[in-house]
């Protein structure tokens, strides 16, 4: 497996800040990059990767250490998380394709968020960390594009999240894309969504630890953030795949609950997931970007009167549209709503729907169902 470096990106510093779009800015602020293959001498064959909730910069590749994670590159993020998609004669094929893959503005994996040094007060910025919108993590990354030198990629992909930013910069700047791939997403918040990560927000903000945002790094709001995680899972994995999994589980009666004793492996797998989540992700972070995505608004943050309107801005690109059939997350009918949006808007567009038994997760765990497909488009 090739060995990969994390690069870095002064996006921010005090002679030319970084504004947001709640009117503040951020006077010193880098983003945690990657990148695979080459870029070609035209500068016209790079694709950008937009990383899932809880993802990171690294990609693909074998990456055992990144400067400023604090403890959270554990092992479990060494290996890409997309290492069976990126990579010579893989679905983004390296041979062909530069890939870029950055870690949000806001993330704890190398880019400045809320547990990165303040520099005025060299103390994490914490609960002070500004307030992000999906709109500005696009423009921050544009903003990379810019330094790198690539004026148009050759696509943009994002997954889950990941496709509402890649959603967000087509429609924006339509000008600095060609093909379009997003993967189990949507052009809204569902009330479900909203749900679901209020509550998960409401996890973190009950734990004793979290004191507003600014807790220790001793003693970090765990349980809330493991709770949290335990209510966000079970809409990333399909229950028959969820229950498959538990089957190997050992039942642990370890101390974490105070009266309920576990009586089933689900339970403990469940109880597992959060605990081991907690090792590599930071709090503050989750809940940046969870506010990120429950405000999402791509008519609003792209200035446009309705979502076909908005969309007609795409015509001269190729969407390719998937969908998981078995997806909790974001179920079949946001992608066809996205198609028919598309379809009014002029858009040329195919949709694929895979057919899993693994739920949203699929994206991560298949490769074999998607990378046929991606090729076909990114080399047609």
């Amino acid at each position: 497996m090739n060995r990969v470096e994390t690069q870095f990106f002064e996006l921010a510093t005090e002679d030319r800040p970084f504004f947001l779009q709640s009117g503040e800015s951020l006077a010193c602020a880098r983003l945690a990059y990657e990148t695979y293959g080459r870029l070609n001498a035209a500068r016209d064959n790079a694709i950008l990767i937009f990383h899932a909730l809880s993802g990171s910069q690294h990609a693909a590749g074998l990456n055992t250490e990144v400067p400023g994670t604090a403890g959270r590159w554990t092992d479990e993020v060494h290996v890409g998380w997309w290492d069976d998609f990126i990579g010579p004669g893989k679905g983004l094929d390296t041979d062909r394709f530069f890939v870029i893959c950055v870690n949000y503005l806001g993330g704890c994996y190398g880019s400045t968020g809320p547990s990165s040094l303040d520099p005025r007060t060299g103390r994490p910025f914490g609960p002070r960390f500004p307030q992000l919108t999906m709109s500005d993590i696009v423009d921050s990354e544009l903003a990379l594009l810019d330094h790198l030198g690539i004026e148009v990629l050759h696509a943009v992909v994002g997954a889950s999240i990941g496709g509402l930013l890649a959603l967000s910069l087509v429609t924006r700047y339509p000008e600095r894309v060609r093909t379009v791939i997003p993967f189990a997403t949507a052009v809204r918040v569902t009330p479900l969504q909203r749900l679901h990560n209020f509550e998960q927000i409401c996890a973190i903000e009950a734990d004793p630890d979290f004191r507003g945002g600014d807790y220790s790094a001793d003693r970090p709001p765990n349980r809330g953030l493991a709770l949290a995680r335990m209510i966000g899972h079970k809409t990333f994995v399909s229950l028959g795949a969820m229950e498959e999994r538990a089957r190997t589980e050992i039942v642990r009666r370890d101390g974490t609950l105070a009266w309920y004793q576990l009586r089933s492996s689900l339970e403990s797998y469940m109880l597992h997931q959060g605990q081991k989540f907690v090792r590599r992700f930071d709090a503050n972070t989750y809940l940046r970007i969870l506010d990120a995505w429950n405000r999402f608004d791509l008519v609003r943050e792209a200035v446009a009167t309705d979502l076909v309107a908005l969309f007609q801005r795409c015509r001269r690109h190729n969407y390719l549209v998937f969908t998981i059939d078995s997806d909790a997350c974001y179920y079949p009918e946001e992608q066809a709503f996205l198609m028919e949006v598309l379809k009014k808007a002029g858009v040329n567009a195919t949709r694929i729907t895979v057919h899993s038994d693994k739920g949203h997760d699929s994206f991560l765990l298949e490769a074999h169902l998607y990378c046929p497909f991606l090729r076909a488009v990114l080399q047609g």
